[in-house]
């Protein structure tokens, strides 16, 4: 009895320590990356040290970098967030041939299997963190962009109810939750499927203002008015989301037809803005 009695002790205390040795491995976070996958205009790119670089499809960014987009009308960055798993289609210089879904009514749901966000003319977006958690039982995502100035559009994946996604504005903070969202760095918020949730600083007052966007409203933080889509956005939000998921192997060419970018800062009409903080102008010659 006492011999058998030992030997049971013996197993649940290894047990107990494969246990947490498993824990430990389940709770290292590992960190990912961002993969330019689609490029139309010119653009750059900063690892954090001060020296820019010309971005390039298939360009592998980590946390830490920021990309700027050129001002040349329809300009354009596509990225795809994540440590690579699940990719849509192949990581590599790429163009765009149309693919439009049929039909664009409010029950069309985007199914990305991996994380893109696009960023339009006149952009600039910090990576700020890209991480990964395996627990054993689901996989939590830490997700941290920085929109500096201009516009982003993004389709995100269903995430566990641990994951976070998040994107800095100027004057505050958007936590996305599984969704197609567009977002401008003056607190624009335009949500197609899902919800986003603004907390904004109101310039007037001072005070936190917080706001949740559901699918199918337009949300603007500068007015405080909430409004339905309206179809054009629709249409170009779906029209967006097909872009982005469609990766096709091909050269691409970088046309740099314009290469100044107008600084732009959060309060005030575009003519008054001044320069984000760390974004200067694309200078000709060193893209």
């Amino acid at each position: 009895m006492k011999y058998t009695r030992s030997v049971l002790n013996s197993l649940v205390a290894c047990a107990a320590a494969f246990a947490l040795v498993g824990t430990a491995v389940a709770q290292a976070p590992v960190d990912g990356s961002a993969t330019v996958v689609r490029i139309k205009g010119p653009a750059r790119y900063t690892t954090g040290n001060g020296n820019w670089q010309t971005l390039k499809p298939g360009t592998v960014l980590k946390p830490g970098a920021i990309v700027q987009t050129g001002t040349a009308e329809g300009s354009y960055v596509d990225l795809v967030l994540g440590s690579g798993e699940g990719n849509i289609g192949a990581v590599q210089p790429a163009v765009f041939k149309p693919f439009i879904p049929s039909s664009y009514s409010s029950s069309y749901q985007p199914s990305a299997a991996q994380n893109v966000v696009r960023l339009w003319q006149n952009t600039a977006l910090g990576i700020d963190k890209l991480s990964t958690m395996q627990t054993g039982a689901d996989t939590v995502s830490d997700t941290e962009l920085d929109l500096k100035m201009g516009r982003i559009t993004g389709n995100v994946k269903k995430m566990s109810a641990a994951s976070k996604y998040e994107i800095k504005l100027p004057n505050g903070v958007a936590g996305i939750r599984g969704t197609l969202y567009d977002i401008y760095a003056e607190g624009i918020v335009k949500v197609r499927v899902g919800s986003v949730v603004l907390a904004w600083i109101d310039p007037k007052t001072g005070n936190m203002v917080t706001q949740v966007v559901a699918g199918g409203q337009s949300y603007d933080a500068r007015t405080g008015q909430i409004t339905p889509l309206s179809p054009v956005d629709l249409h170009g939000l779906d029209t967006v989301n097909a872009q982005m998921r469609f990766v096709q192997a091909a050269p691409t060419t970088v046309v740099a037809s314009d290469l100044t970018i107008e600084d732009i800062s959060p309060v005030g009409p575009p003519n008054n803005r001044g320069p984000a903080p760390g974004v200067g102008p694309i200078i000709p010659g060193h893209l």
